[in-house]
């Protein structure tokens, strides 16, 4: 094991988070063939093999558990040593990791630049993603805070509310519904629906409000991103329901109209959240208050 590096171990842990070595090379930005090379070093070293492939999947031999294990305990001692050098420096530098859910992209660098400007020492990395990759990381504690659209239940963590997050219907603005008020929830049904990628977790406020009230959702496209599902709205394909922060930045567009529908907004919140028990550093503790005040207080006069 004294010839394995520290980033063959990154690559282990990733891997086996995964079961998969194209899913690990897409969140270490590397290449499918550079990942096999590093892990075949890697069981070179330890003498065992780490994974055992069943289909498409990998899955760890009982080497390759022990040397999960201690690679969790290794990252978690660096963790902590990262944290003290931090906590030895002050705000003077350090880093932060965030992880946020697609929507929260949109509020997220807004109040990033105030902190960073105020802490210009400090380095932030930005992980923004849909909420079961969002939950993937927290169970796996690889960033210092989350922001998810709603807390899971089945894990033991810390969660602080701090923002709104009204989840409205959005149409173009030619649509026959766009100049009606009070639309009933029931005439949507069998409207052409834009909708995120499964584990959204916009698309299931919407599939769980829909079922509640006999509601079938036409779903006639399918779309990775907020920005994406605007501009296909635009076009005419459809209508679909986006957070209010999606639309900041389009108050002056005359191409989208919020719906008047009844059971609208949804009311959702953003979460502070990470797992109890974890300790945070100076500078996540900083951002952590920032966000709590000032940069709540900024976020709501903007969207007043």
């Amino acid at each position: 094991m004294k010839q394995a590096t520290l980033h063959q171990l990154k690559v282990f842990e990733v891997t086996a988070r995964h079961g998969s070595f194209t899913r690990a090379a897409e969140e270490l930005f590397l290449t499918q063939p550079t990942v096999s090379i590093q892990m075949k070093q890697l069981t070179r070293a330890v003498g065992l093999p780490l994974f055992e492939q069943v289909g498409k999947r990998l899955f760890l031999t009982e080497a390759g558990k022990e040397l999960l294990a201690t690679c969790q305990d290794i990252f978690e001692r660096l963790d902590r040593f990262d944290m003290a050098v931090a906590n030895l420096k002050g705000l003077k530098q350090g880093h932060l990791r965030l992880c946020v859910i697609t929507t929260a992209k949109y509020v997220i660098p807004r109040l990033l630049g105030p902190f960073c400007r105020q802490y210009p020492g400090i380095d932030v990395a930005l992980t923004v993603t849909n909420h079961e990759q969002v939950v993937e990381r927290l169970r796996g504690n690889l960033d210092d805070l989350y922001i998810p659209s709603y807390p899971p239940e089945h894990l033991d963590i810390q969660c602080h509310p701090f923002l709104d997050n009204p989840l409205v219907v959005v149409a173009p603005s030619q649509h026959p519904l766009s100049d009606r008020q009070r639309i009933s929830i029931q005439e949507l049904d069998g409207e052409p629906f834009i909708v995120r990628e499964l584990g959204s977790g916009t698309r299931q406020a919407v599939e769980q409000l829909f079922a509640t009230h006999g509601i079938s959702m036409n779903i006639r496209l399918e779309l990775g991103s907020n920005e994406s599902i605007k501009q296909a709205i635009a076009g005419g394909l459809g209508i679909s329901v986006l957070s209010h922060h999606c639309l900041a930045l389009d108050r002056e567009s005359s191409q989208l109209k919020i719906l008047d529908v009844e059971h609208f907004p949804i009311e959702r919140h953003w979460h502070l959240v990470y797992p109890s028990g974890k300790q945070l550093s100076v500078v996540a503790q900083a951002f952590f208050d920032y966000v709590s005040t000032e940069g709540r207080e900024m976020i709501e006069s903007n969207l007043a």
